[in-house]
């Protein structure tokens, strides 16, 4: 992409959602809106022609897909997707058969549906964001639409014969970290602020309100992976350590720790979930000999070895993002490599983002798999485990690492470790408990600003939790943007094949990631206040973005003619540190300080608290070689 780019400013028409309706010549509109109501118009006549009331809450989103004629669906806050077909009569009565989903079934009266996105390309997949941590797949070909049932005073959901979902019709996926009872989130909870699916139509991205960006894959999605003994030792001549679970399992909260734990500096794999592990003496003791890093990794080429070299520098200084972006690179170009990935991971667990530590975990499980005897990968799987609260995985995890190595079994990192796990295990609350669905950690009213702890827990069926069970976890993560302020964030596909990653910001900014390496790339000012909307052209190198601003920008690439851009965010890396404090700082102050106020030491205090918290933190005291 060009580093420069020309500007337009195109005054707004309003704040409804608009589609097209396929096969209409571009005369049919249709548009939602914050008054509940859904119309379609024809534009020619200059009139409208259908007006649809069913809904109860505000209309987020409407979708279409081009080789469906006269077809489009809505979302709304009510978490009900209803489908319309134009060429049939509507009428918003008891007896309207045009309810194709409704959330609140499996989910309880507080549910939210507050994306939608129809896959082009098979348009028969359409992916749902609510107010909570999952994305879901349906099937529309194993869905028949069923009537509105509304909640009653004295019923917290639908009649049984109102749910028109059989078990293999949807397909969940979510970050496998999430959903969490962070310390850090204690201002709000999470929401998917928009969907939307890759030109070929095998991806599906997510903006997470409250955390990152996430790109599934849904033709060979991933499954969640754990650390398990037994598939260890049986396969250590084939250097196996992940095994897929087939079955659902808790995810602890975050905990976190001050003792060192002896990593330096370090794509992504998987693990997560309890699976009982218990350590075997079965498993082979590897010799004195054994070094603390790969014993049979074979030399990096010399382009490589440079780039790791740079990397490792950047870490020493602490420039975290920048490592890891340079193994990024160096993973890019040689993807078999334990070393790259074990660096990886130890730089995600200093720079402590969120979702950093469990990027580290999936880094220490390639690292594991390439290289079975990776004392440094193992011992830091074992730390992810445990600043991750998963700590009766972890305990597990040491101890067939001191099975494995009885040699490093009293290094003061693998005291520590059994200290800090020990400890955790032996203070752990029922606040804090590893029972329970990944689910119920999180709120279903979707609120930004009231404590966890004074809001109603969803009443989810036990439907749900089974979907939730076997969730897919992502692909690839984009990191560097702040979605906190508005629930109507965008994140899309841009570039000839979707090669690029744009997404507005609560700064006033948008950001531009390389999606192969997930690195980002450049950043622009979009507004004054905040970018909610970034729309692609479909057929030219031109973005439309808007926010808070009275405006439409547009944006298309100059040449590089050493001209300096205004828009232009010099330093991306410093706008990425500020906007991971601004997640995680009260949203009050947070809305203060887009409004203009200044609110001392609001990005400052929180890298000092960050340091000195200690236990609290999400923050690994770390110890270079």
């Amino acid at each position: 992409m060009g580093h420069r780019y020309e500007e337009n400013i195109v005054r707004l028409l309003g704040e409804r959602q608009f589609k097209f309706l396929p096969y209409s010549g571009d005369s049919l509109m249709a548009s939602g809106a914050a008054d509940f109501k859904i119309r379609v118009h024809d534009i020619h006549a200059r009139e409208t022609t259908m007006v649809c009331s069913c809904h109860t809450s505000r209309v987020k989103r409407l979708a279409t897909a081009a080789s469906v004629p006269f077809v489009f669906w809505s979302a709304a806050e009510d978490g009900v997707i209803l489908q319309f077909d134009y060429r049939t009569p509507h009428q918003c009565t008891a007896d309207a058969n045009h309810v194709l989903v409704n959330l609140g079934y499996h989910l309880g009266r507080n549910v939210e549906a507050k994306c939608i996105a129809v896959n082009q390309l098979q348009p028969h997949l359409l992916a749902v964001g609510a107010n909570d941590s999952y994305i879901r797949l349906y099937d529309r070909r194993m869905i028949n639409t069923t009537k509105l049932t509304r909640f009653n005073g004295s019923s917290s959901k639908p009649d049984a014969e109102s749910d028109n979902l059989a078990p293999g019709c949807v397909t969940y996926f979510a970050a496998g970290h999430l959903p969490l009872k962070y310390p850090r989130k204690r201002y709000r909870t999470l929401a998917s602020t928009y969907v939307a699916f890759s030109p070929d139509g095998s991806e599906l991205l997510a903006n997470l309100g409250g955390e990152q960006i996430y790109l599934f894959n849904i033709n060979h999605p991933r499954q969640p992976k754990s650390f398990d003994l037994q598939s260890f030792t049986s396969s250590l001549h084939s250097n196996g350590l992940c095994k897929n679970l087939a079955e659902g399992g808790s995810s602890p909260a975050n905990g976190f720790s001050t003792h060192k734990n002896g990593i330096s500096n370090g794509m992504i794999s998987n693990g997560m979930k309890q699976n009982g592990i218990v350590a075997s003496s079965d498993t082979p003791p590897v010799s004195s000999s054994t070094k603390w890093g790969p014993a049979n990794s074979k030399p990096l080429p010399p382009r490589v070895e440079a780039i790791k070299c740079k990397a490792n520098e950047k870490f020493g200084k602490q420039k975290y993002t920048l490592a890891i972006n340079l193994y990024n690179k160096a993973i890019g170009l040689v993807s078999d490599s334990p070393v790259l990935y074990c660096n990886r991971a130890a730089a995600f667990m200093k720079r402590a983002w969120d979702g950093d530590m469990y990027a580290a975990l999936r880094d220490c499980h390639t690292s594991l798999q390439l290289e079975a005897d990776y004392v440094k990968a193992h011992l830091r799987l074992v730390r992810c485990l445990y600043e991750l609260r998963w700590t009766k995985e972890a305990l597990d995890c040491l101890q067939a690492f001191k099975s494995r190595f009885p040699d490093c079994a009293l290094s003061q990192t693998c005291q520590a470790l059994d200290r800090d796990i020990k400890a955790a295990i032996f203070s752990k609350t029922d606040n804090d408990s590893e029972e329970g669905s990944r689910s119920e950690s999180q709120s279903s009213n979707g609120s930004a600003n009231s404590s966890p702890k004074h809001r109603r827990q969803p009443q989810i069926s036990e439907q749900e939790k089974a979907w939730r069970a076997v969730a897919y976890d992502y692909e690839l993560r984009f990191c560097g943007h702040c979605n906190t302020t508005t629930d109507i964030k965008e994140a899309n596909f841009f570039g000839s094949a979707g090669q690029f990653v744009v997404a507005g910001s609560d700064d006033g900014s948008f950001f531009v990631w390389d999606k192969q390496s997930t690195n980002l790339v450049q950043v622009m000012r979009g507004d004054d206040s905040i970018v909610n909307c970034l729309q692609p052209h479909p057929s030219t190198c031109l973005l439309a973005t808007s926010g808070i601003d009275p405006v439409v920008r547009l944006w298309s690439p100059k040449p590089e003619d050493g001209r300096k851009e205004d828009r232009e965010v010099i330093d991306s890396e410093d706008a990425a540190v500020a906007n991971q404090r601004r997640m995680n700082a009260d949203p009050l102050e947070v809305m203060l300080m887009n409004m203009g106020y200044r609110v001392p030491g609001l990005l400052e205090s929180d890298e000092v608290e960050l340091e000195n918290r200690g236990g609290e933190a999400n923050v690994v005291s770390c110890r270079p070689s």
